[in-house]
């Protein structure tokens, strides 16, 4: 299991039966994959669709739906599909449960900073800061580090995404949840040590006594 499959089930763990769950683009795509079809979930693609189920493959592929990084979807039933106004609509009027975003670096104040890349030329941050803002719950879903450099950091170096705390960060070693006091360790990966993971985490962590380990 590499490290987005492992992200990516472990944050399925997080939703209710019927909640509204918006997945944005990389990484949180691959979430819907790992949900059961019987926990009624809606996935939301800013790009205009709600009721994405699975990736599927060319050969079975709708040219016309594709989920928020343009890979081909299956939908549940019940799915709709809308324009662009209707679907930041859903977004800025509070109606997304949950919001799954990848990241570049969050900070020990939960802070996020996912739109831009050094030394690339963007368009823009996208959905990315009314998905932030609006969302009732906020999961960060990203790889622990970038070519050896830790993406939990002490101070964002990169332009926020919004002010908001995030609620939960998700990587392959560990979940963690930012709070007044700062980042709290709630989970780590069976396979890496206490003194490893801070090793690979430039923010502090706040060690509870009732550490979990992670299950995917």
């Amino acid at each position: 299991m590499d490290a987005k499959e492992r992200i990516a089930k472990r944050v399925a763990k997080e939703f209710k039966p019927g909640n509204i769950v918006n997945l944005g683009i990389g990484l949180p795509t691959l979430v819907a994959n790992y949900v059961p079809k019987d926990m009624n979930i809606f996935f939301h693609g800013e790009n205009g669709v709600l009721g994405i189920g699975s990736e599927v493959t060319e050969e079975y592929a709708n040219e016309y739906l594709t989920n928020a990084g343009g890979r081909y979807i299956d939908t549940v039933p019940g799915a709709m599909t809308f324009d662009t106004s209707f679907s930041f609509a859903l977004i800025r009027g509070g109606h997304l449960d949950y919001t799954v975003l990848g990241g570049l670096q969050v900070d020990e104040e939960g802070h996020l900073a996912n739109w831009m890349v050094p030394g690339k030329l963007i368009p823009g941050m996208g959905g990315a800061m009314d998905l932030v803002t609006g969302a009732k719950k906020v999961i960060v879903a990203m790889t622990h580090t970038a070519k050896g450099n830790p993406k939990i950091v002490k101070k964002c170096n990169l332009p926020l995404t919004s002010v908001r705390r995030v609620d939960l960060i998700v990587t392959e070693y560990a979940v963690i949840e930012p709070s007044d006091d700062g980042l709290i360790l709630k989970e780590i990966a069976p396979d890496i040590t206490l003194e490893e993971l801070k090793k690979i985490t430039d923010a502090e962590l706040i060690v509870p006594e009732d550490l979990k380990i992670m299950e995917f």
